[in-house]
């Protein structure tokens, strides 16, 4: 019979339910390896993580609490079979709502390291007393993938509302999937735009000089004067090649610290196109349909939206300074065009 305090036996199964190995989930609790391994037959045997000597109320507000909120189920998981087959999915959001956590989307972020923090805040340290009329002055670029599908999983995690995001709020990933998808990549200022590119293949250092720098953003700077290039560290914009050829063309450049998306708020133009993509009527059937809606649609967000965010950027630079370098409020969302439907959903309490 598994021994020790409840919220650990739970928040263990909850990490074994979750694939961990049973030595990985033994270290994080700092128990016996053998408790952690008798726990699973045990509570496959009863439905419970102990023996309290007495019955509790399933559905009841008091009784069905949360004793770990960092624990990861999926629907399946945490209704039907896993304390009494009475329990339904809508019974757990009940529960939730009733806690006061309400689900959204996890906010999608890198990893960072102390250099990574140490970088950031120098740089927002250099940046904070810019004024807009020196923001208003730097061309924003980047790339982004939309992707037609994803994973049968959609991730939402339930917090409070107007709770701090912790690190438990946040899915911390490298790489993005999905089924066909398209890559584009742009550029935004306060008072313009170039076009929205759309990119075959991969984006190399040969590639981004040819058909990004050299018939896009050389063409724009040259139209209007005195503006700075920014683009993050991508292998592709930091290559000797590309820094040869934007110096011998006297193209003055922003520098960007690492591992900083939610500095840049070309990040929610991108969400702003999503969002205008994704409730067309005719949604994209292919990668060209989703090709051409991008375009179109990226000439039909307005200019004061644009211009909107650009202003943000003294705000982004006090709150990396709060946060020491850490995350910020200013989310880098998943842009990805999801479909209607899903075969699960996997809730995240933070």
């Amino acid at each position: 019979m598994p021994r020790g305090p409840a919220h650990l036996c739970e928040r263990a199964l909850g990490m074994l339910q979750g694939v961990m190995r049973t030595a990985d989930v033994a270290r994080a609790i700092n128990c016996n390896v053998r408790t952690v391994r008798c726990l699973r037959p045990h509570y496959r045997e009863t439905g419970w993580t102990r023996q309290d000597g007495h019955l509790h109320r399933i559905s009841t507000s008091r009784t069905s609490h949360l004793r770990d909120r960092y624990r990861m189920a999926t629907t399946a998981r945490v209704t039907p079979g896993t304390h009494n087959s009475s329990i339904s999915a809508q019974t757990v959001r009940n529960r939730l709502r009733e806690a006061g956590l309400r689900a959204c989307r996890p906010v999608v972020r890198q990893a960072l390291t102390r250099h990574h923090r140490q970088q950031r805040c120098l740089w927002a340290q250099t940046h904070r007393r810019w004024t807009r009329q020196d923001w208003q002055k730097v061309l924003f670029t980047d790339e982004s993938r939309f992707c037609l599908t994803r994973g049968d999983v959609r991730i939402c995690v339930y917090h409070r509302r107007n709770e701090p995001y912790t690190e438990a709020c946040t899915l911390v990933r490298d790489q993005f999937v999905g089924g066909g998808s398209v890559m584009v990549w742009g550029g935004v200022s306060q008072h313009h735009r170039t076009e929205l590119v759309v990119i075959a293949g991969n984006l190399n250092a040969v590639r981004y000089r040819e058909d990004i720098l050299l018939p896009h953003v050389v063409p724009f700077l040259q139209a209007h004067p005195g503006m700075t290039l920014q683009h993050d560290n991508a292998t592709s914009h930091t290559a000797r090649s590309v820094r040869d050829f934007l110096q011998d063309r006297n193209v003055s450049v922003l520098p960007w610290p690492a591992k900083s998306p939610d500095l840049n708020h070309i990040e929610h133009v991108w969400d702003l196109l999503d969002r205008r993509v994704r409730p067309r009527a005719i949604p994209p059937r292919n990668v060209r349909e989703l090709a051409g809606a991008l375009v179109e649609e990226w000439g039909n967000i307005s200019q004061q939206e644009l211009a909107n965010l650009v202003q943000s950027m003294i705000r982004r630079c006090t709150a990396v300074l709060n946060a020491a370098g850490g995350h910020t409020r200013y989310r880098l969302l998943l842009l990805i065009l999801t479909p209607p439907l899903f075969r699960d959903t996997l809730f995240h309490f933070c």
